[in-house]
């Protein structure tokens, strides 16, 4: 077979190692390689390359006589990728060097990617080097990736921003984004605002990457600064007539900074003024979905969510579903819970719940605060890598839902697996032996977190102990543990102090607890409420008026309460005393339907006393009361006799579903 012959058959096998292959059809074609002897052919080589795994792709690599660049190239991005291997990619550079091939902007590119993984500056430095000898400081790509290795690997922002500075071409948004989340990293949440109000200038347009790093970089604002750089957004929109796509990310960044500042009115107005092309982006959804949820406005959270889905362009992400979650958790919303989890099957993102640990921890917070446990364990079992955080959770819902025995099982198993507890894995121990009552086990766990683990207890952890203690009875040790410990007292060390009183002991003691209540937490009304029943216990009513005066004035009220239940994956809310729900009427037309159903019936005595200023003695019908029981703060009944019946608003809704 002549030259020519051979050279055709080169070029024809390696057109057919272009585009995606099968396992199978790959392995006859490189099977036809060494039968032609086309394995030293530095196209086909390099083809070759690119289709196999590290290890295989090395022996191919290797196994050539005489690499030109391209091979050399393949091999470095191959090893670049797999950050384990990614060390390698130096070594084959100065291979490259030592055999006088000179790097193209390609090879430094795949270069600089791995030193992003391997952090070495004599690395970084030979490499800056050679790209400065061999003239590609003006190319932009190269200079987008020395920029990022800087930035992302050294976090050496005096050389990132040396390297921003001296760019020919600042048009590309990466490397904008390379630096400006850097800054937000490294802490330098202001220079990162700078950088981004001169990027919006240059009318550059931000891209998903860019924005999340501009909001990493609000979330480290400083509170007293927050107002400034509102002023500086502001002022941007109206004094530069940007365009609409630099107007809309501004205005995605102040929805998230009026957010964190508690104005809700003003994040959502920022919100409505991003155009419709704006909204296409999920981080403006983002932005305003955690703002109600940060805010405690969880139900607002939810209709943005659904609103959201509905509208055309926009797919939620896995740091939606996180604050949704969140939101879930909030009002006790499992219908929703389930959907999101759900709809990220439906959506093939079942593998997410697998490797993102912190979207399957936020599942296993919401099942466990909905109360859904068995769910919650299936996530947690689902979990590949498992790290402190979702164990954490776990133990924490396991606790607060009366599974003492198994958040310490699961807490011992940590221990055998050689994971290191953190303060959140003490804190949760500690919740599970206070709610299953496990004195002696949570004092050695006390004990434990200073001695075996060198972790200094936190105020929490203090407050979680006091807690156990007096729940216990051991007042007395609970005092001498909240005169000892290393901070002052607050509202919760009080609080668990005050409900040790109240449980086992009265007097004085609780009078005194309660006035230290009123003293760390003036505004709240539990202090003063726990401080009255005192008082009330002990007969001395002249205090009791005096305290309902000292409230009066200080205008102090009391919390009211609040139930929710969901209807066709609407949640509705209740509140204690007058009710702004806008079925009311409704609700209250049903209510007195089923009293005149209960006084006719013959079947026993109910004093009712409800929200609506009404009492009465009814009679009861021999319906099935059972059915009916539930709770609910704005309409209470009590029954005298026989049965215990608490029909309520949110019952009585639920009745109402078919007619909504």
């Amino acid at each position: 077979m002549n030259l020519k012959h051979l050279a055709s058959d080169f070029t024809s096998l390696s057109a057919l190692l272009q585009g995606r292959l099968t396992q199978s059809h790959l392995l006859q074609i490189h099977a036809r390689i060494f039968r032609l002897g086309a394995n030293q052919d530095n196209l086909v080589a390099t083809r070759l390359v690119g289709h196999y795994p590290l290890q295989i792709a090395l022996r191919v690599f290797n196994q050539l006589q005489a690499p030109n660049i391209f091979p050399f190239n393949a091999i470095i991005r191959v090893v670049a990728e797999k950050k384990a291997q990614s060390c390698h990619a130096i070594s084959y550079f100065r291979l490259l060097k030592r055999r006088s091939l000179c790097p193209n902007d390609l090879t430094f590119s795949f270069v600089l990617k791995a030193c992003i993984h391997f952090v070495h500056v004599l690395h970084v430095e030979q490499v800056h080097n050679q790209i400065v000898k061999v003239g590609y400081l003006s190319d932009s790509a190269v200079c987008n990736g020395l920029l990022a290795v800087y930035a992302k690997g050294l976090k050496n922002m005096t050389a990132a921003r040396k390297v921003f500075d001296e760019m020919n071409d600042k048009s590309t948004v990466h490397s904008w984004t390379s630096l400006i989340d850097g800054y937000a990293k490294s802490g330098l949440s202001e220079k990162a605002l700078e950088l981004f109000l001169l990027m919006v200038k240059e009318n550059i347009r931000p891209d998903n990457e860019n924005m999340v790093s501009v909001l990493s970089a609000c979330a480290k604002i400083d509170m007293q600064d927050l107002g400034n750089w509102i002023r500086n957004l502001r002022e941007c929109i109206e004094d530069d007539g940007l365009v609409s796509f630099t107007s809309d990310s501004i205005n995605t960044v102040l929805t998230y900074l009026f957010g964190r500042w508690g104005k809700m009115e003003k994040s959502r107005e920022a919100f409505e003024r991003i155009g419709d092309t704006g909204k296409r982006n999920v981080v403006a959804w983002n932005a305003i979905i955690a703002a109600y949820v940060q805010n405690g406005c969880a139900l607002k959270a939810l209709s943005l969510l659904r609103a959201m889905v509905d509208y055309p362009y926009v797919t939620p992400n896995h740091v939606t579903m996180v604050s949704a979650l969140s939101a879930c958790s909030q009002v006790g919303d499992i219908d929703v819970g389930i959907w999101i989890h759900e709809y990220m099957k439906f959506q093939g993102q079942n593998d997410v719940l697998r490797t993102n640990s912190f979207l399957a921890t936020a599942l296993i917070d919401m099942y466990c605060k909905c109360g859904v446990l068995n769910k919650a364990k299936e996530v947690f079992q689902s979990i590949l890598l498992k790290d402190v955080i979702s164990i954490n959770v776990m133990i924490m819902g396991l606790a607060i839902n009366g599974e003492g025995r198994e958040a310490l099982k699961l807490f011992y198993e940590i221990l055998e697996c050689h994971l290191h507890p953190n303060g959140g894995t003490f804190l949760g121990v500690l919740c599970a032996c206070c709610h299953s009552g496990f004195v002696d086990v949570g004092r050695q766990v006390f004990r434990d977190m200073r001695a075996k683990f060198s972790i200094q207890p936190q105020l929490e952890h203090y407050a979680c102990y006091i807690d156990l203690l007096a729940r216990s009875g051991a007042i007395e040790e609970a005092l001498e543990i909240a005169k000892s410990m290393p901070f002052k007292p607050n509202n919760f060390v009080w609080g668990a102090l005050l409900g040790g009183c109240l449980r086992h002991f009265g007097g004085k003691l609780t009078q005194n607890i309660s006035r230290r209540l009123i003293e760390v937490d003036p505004e709240s009304s539990a202090g003063y409420v726990m401080l009255s029943n005192a008082l009330a216990h002990d007969s001395e009513w002249s205090e009791v008026s005096g305290l309902r005066r000292v409230m009066r004035d200080k205008g102090v009220k009391k919390q009211r309460g609040c139930s929710w239940i969901s209807l066709d994956g609407v949640v509705h809310e209740f509140l204690a005393g007058p009710c702004s729900h806008p079925e009311v009427p409704c609700i209250t037309s049903m209510l007195n339907g089923l009293l005149k159903e209960m006084m006719q019936a013959n079947h026993g005595i109910i004093r009712c006393s409800s929200g609506l200023g009404q009492e009465r003695t009814l009679l009861l019908s021999s319906m099935d009361y059972g059915e009916m029981l539930c709770r609910c703060s704005s309409q209470v009944f009590l029954i005298i006799s026989p049965l215990l019946l608490v029909p309520s608003a949110s019952f009585v809704l639920t009745c109402l579903a078919p007619m909504l």
